[in-house]
């Protein structure tokens, strides 16, 4: 008869916290950053005085269009140009930039 050896019980408990550590401080290796990129990064984060990884991961949110808290930035790019010239609109922005000579002697 063949015998298995199980780890202790707490076992799974540890290798679940180590594996959402993992997780939560997940490490990148980005290679064949561009000198202008490089250069930008260090320099904003020289000029905010904060290390180089926040700004990367700062920079990373924003590429990804995500805001801090994690949800997608929209872009407007469903009503970009969808812009029709409207006379009535056009009147009435004309209107508010005319100057009232009773109230404004």
């Amino acid at each position: 008869m063949v015998q298995h050896s199980f780890p202790s019980p707490g076992y799974g408990v540890l290798a679940l916290g180590a594996c959402n550590a993992y997780n939560r401080c997940m490490q990148y290796t980005i290679r064949n950053v561009p000198d202008f990129l490089d250069a930008a990064l260090r320099n904003s984060a020289r000029e905010q005085g904060r290390s180089l990884n926040e700004v990367a991961v700062q920079a990373l949110v924003r590429g990804a269009g995500l805001a801090e808290s994690g949800h997608r930035q929209r872009d407007l790019g469903d009503i970009a140009e969808s812009w029709r010239k409207d006379a009535a609109f056009d009147s009435a922005i004309a209107a508010q930039d005319t100057v009232d000579e009773a109230l404004w002697p």
